[in-house]
């Protein structure tokens, strides 16, 4: 009889434990107040579990959630799928838009300063001669800033052609008592190489200005394309498949009655390398691209570095007439004997020359009377600066996914990981972590990611990454090539979305085509730099358009 009666206790004690485990796991109430804590506004929350066969996307047993709250959740979880990206993003894109502004604000300063020196200083030194031809130096810096803010300029044709009609000014001004025509002027740059007038000057200037320009111009339009890049992937949209799991991952716990339970770690970075394999995908040619970036900027920092080519430029042409005035005489008889003896000016001109007016010799500014440039930084302290940031970045496509799940603490954290959501319950995670990158997530156990079709959008910054890579590499070397040459020699393979390299890379050459723009300034110099920049709609059009091409001809 005792025998019996504690076992009737038991049982029902038993029964007790788990009738009230049952009414604790049906109880609602937890969810209300995280809903409306996320901003929800839900009408008709259960306060306790109801059948849920309504649920599309979490699971279908009992649940706290109606049909309209999963719907809703779906719907947030773009949103926050678009801010976490934006946000993880941020410091890169914010890094690259100032390094941008800094620089290439510090080099259109350095110019302007360097213009503004030797315009003092000549005018100083030589006078009403030099005011009368100054259009020739005016001219010499408006070819360079245009250069530099990417016009169709080739500068060992320009520094030519400067040093030709510097000579063509100088000549006539030593022999003001002659009569030079055009077809003498063009006679004597005939001899210009033979006769060296400018001693050596021109021949190392050319050197030194064309490696320093192509260098700071490519750097400067490496940062530009980076920002880009940074700028168009961030705003890449999840696909449905990753935008439904992410639903599960996140929200799924409030239907369950778990709010407050976060999604275990290797849980959340399996769902985020199948969101993100695409942005993986764009890691190997980032690397290349910041690798390429560092190399110019050691030559930016060492031989050729602009700011020691341009600071003396003024003491070395001022050098260069020097040199023209001392062997005025032998010029002059040497132009006379291949060009003949031009005709005397006759009485209205003076009789003699005026070499006089050029004894002065040039006095450069001492180092305290240099102008500071770029709000007072240095060309060293501002690649430094732009090194350390760029070194930042490497692998920052394929580190994404952790920083989402634990830097911006989307994951659980420490906690058990018998305490975290798995997508199904409260309990451990036990699948592997997948690789990175778009052929890895075929074998992904969350997300249903469909590798034959890479993001177009992504595969465009692939190509505009590609570009710029191999033209930073030619300007490491001191080579100049122009974005269109570079598209044609680097383009690299496809898309994968039935288009072959050649159609990629004309989608490549209109979104990749930057012009370089003045900081805090009206826009690109260049009047062809418009055409190189196609609104969104446009760019949309072509890729849409090149796309249905490949299609007619697969």
């Amino acid at each position: 009889m005792f025998r019996l009666e504690t076992t009737i206790i038991c049982t029902f004690s038993v029964l007790f434990v788990a009738v009230k485990a049952d009414f604790r796991a049906r109880n609602c109430s937890q969810v209300a107040e995280a809903c409306a804590g996320r901003g929800f506004s839900f009408t008709n929350i259960p306060l306790q579990e109801i059948p849920g066969p309504h649920l599309r996307v979490c699971p279908q047993g009992n649940t706290c959630c109606t049909q309209e709250m999963e719907d809703a959740f779906g719907q947030q979880s773009k949103l926050d799928f678009d801010h976490l990206l934006e946000e993880t993003t941020e410091t890169l894109r914010t890094t690259f838009v100032s390094r941008h502004e800094r620089f290439d604000e510090f080099f259109l300063e350095l110019l302007e300063n360097t213009e503004r020196s030797l315009h003092e200083m000549f005018q100083k030194t030589y006078g009403k001669p030099y005011l009368q031809n100054a259009e020739v130096f005016v001219n010499l810096f408006a070819e360079l800033k245009r250069y530099y803010t990417g016009g169709n300029v080739n500068l060992e044709e320009m520094l030519n052609d400067f040093w030709s009609q510097l000579l063509e000014r100088m000549f006539m001004l030593l022999n003001s008592q002659y009569v030079i025509t055009e077809d003498y002027l063009e006679c004597i740059i005939k001899y210009a190489d033979q006769l060296k007038p400018f001693g050596d000057v021109p021949k190392k200037l050319k050197v030194q200005v064309t490696r320093a320009f192509i260098a700071a111009r490519t750097f400067v339009q490496g940062l530009y394309v980076g920002r880009e890049v940074a700028k168009r992937v961030s705003k890449v949209n999840g696909t449905p498949a990753c935008l439904r799991v992410l639903t599960k991952m996140v929200y799924c716990p409030f239907c369950q009655g778990m709010p407050a339970v976060k999604p275990c770690k290797n849980y959340c970075l399996n769902v985020m390398k199948g969101c993100l394999a695409n942005q993986a995908d764009l890691n190997p040619e980032w690397n290349q691209y910041i690798d390429a970036m560092l190399l110019v900027a050691q030559r930016l920092e060492g031989p050729f570095n602009i700011e020691s080519v341009m600071g003396p430029i003024d003491v070395k042409i001022s050098e260069a007439i020097m040199i023209l005035q001392d062997n005025s005489a032998e010029v002059s008889f040497r132009v006379f004997q291949g060009c003949g003896q031009p005709k005397p000016a006759g009485s209205t001109r003076s009789a003699r020359g005026v070499s006089n007016v050029y004894s002065s010799r040039f006095r450069p500014y001492s180092p305290e009377e240099r102008p500071t440039t770029a709000a007072g930084t240095s060309l060293d302290r501002l690649v430094i600066d732009i090194k350390e940031q760029l070194k930042l970045f490497k692998n920052f496509w394929s580190n994404l996914p952790e920083a989402i799940c634990v830097e911006y603490k989307v994951t659980a954290g420490n906690v058990s990981e018998d305490e975290c959501w798995n997508g199904h319950t409260k309990s451990r995670y036990f699948p592997e972590v997948v690789k990175d990158g778009l052929t890895s997530q075929v074998n992904n156990p969350e997300v249903d990611v469909d590798i034959t079709r890479p993001d177009t959008i992504i595969r465009q910054q692939i190509m505009a990454l590609r570009v710029v890579t191999n033209k930073l590499k030619n300007a490491y070397n001191g080579n100049d090539i122009t974005f269109q040459d570079s598209n044609d020699e680097g383009s690299g393979s496809g898309s994968g979305s039935g288009c072959t390299e050649a159609c990629t890379t004309e989608i490549a050459r209109f979104a990749t085509e930057f012009p370089v723009v003045k900081a805090d300034r009206s826009g690109p110099v260049d009047d062809s730099a418009s055409l190189c920049a196609p609104s969104a709609a446009l760019l949309t059009m072509l890729t849409l358009s090149a796309q249905a091409f490949c299609q007619q001809w697969r």
